[in-house]
């Protein structure tokens, strides 16, 4: 062992010494490889693309989604423009509403109106008609008078009958004034031939009376009134018989 350390002694420095001349070499060799590598030139790889690329077709499926977009930041007085604009349209429907709904009743008034008119209308047509010519009325006549002592006007009561043809008198005159319930005075236009038969009677019209069976009872007695024969008259003489009527 003593001989040992003694060699150890003699020989460390060496060993050390060729240690580290090992190591730096070995570094050395380490750092050449190193500086190889990095001057290694990259070889350039080329590819060739056709010139005509066909796109690709987008079917409706294969449609791209659109992106949605991005929400803008809103400013508060664009928030009070559509709270105004907002208001305001709520207000123009509330008018047009109040407005449809008053024509609508006012409409409803008019069809209700008029769907009442058509009832009575119905109503009154539905009646029997009368028969005028069924109608029985008193008679004046002047058989058996003195031509000159006839007179025009033919007083019953608080009525009154007044005729005008021109040199001719009733032979016989129906008294229609007691028929009607209500009261007026109607005047007919007559026209009568040279026998002494009216051919021809229109009641004129009377505003103010409003029983209109009265215009059909003036009118049927005046189609019944007979006068004088005449051959001298004209071969149509027109006149007027009117009727007072009074309210029964």
């Amino acid at each position: 062992m003593q001989k040992l350390g003694e060699i150890y002694r003699k020989n460390v420095y060496g060993v050390m010494g060729t240690l580290v001349f090992h190591i730096l070499l070995f570094t050395a060799f380490l750092l050449a490889d190193i500086d190889k590598k990095g001057n290694i030139k990259e070889e350039v790889i080329l590819i060739e693309f056709p010139d005509n690329i066909p796109e690709p077709e987008i079917t409706e499926e294969e449609e791209p989604e659109q992106q949605e977009p991005e929400q803008q930041e809103v400013s508060p007085r664009t928030v009070n423009n559509q709270t105004n604009i907002a208001s305001n349209r709520s207000a123009r429907e509330n008018i047009t509403t109040s407005k449809d709904e008053f024509f609508d009743n006012e409409y409803l008034k008019e069809v209700e109106a008029a769907k009442q008119l058509s009832s009575s209308v119905s109503n009154n047509l539905s009646k029997d008609v009368v028969d005028l010519s069924e109608i029985k009325m008193p008679v004046e006549t002047t058989e058996g008078m003195d031509k000159d002592s006839i007179k025009n006007v033919i007083y019953a009561g608080e009525s009154n009958i007044t005729y005008y043809l021109e040199n001719r008198y009733h032979v016989s005159l129906p008294v229609p004034v007691y028929l009607a319930q209500g009261g007026g005075t109607v005047i007919v236009d007559i026209k009568v031939n040279r026998q002494g038969t009216v051919v021809d009677a229109v009641a004129r019209k009377n505003n103010s009376i409003r029983d209109q069976q009265i215009f059909l009872y003036a009118q049927e007695a005046a189609s019944r009134t007979i006068f004088n024969a005449d051959d001298s008259a004209p071969s149509i003489q027109k006149g007027t018989i009117q009727y007072t009527f009074v309210a029964q």
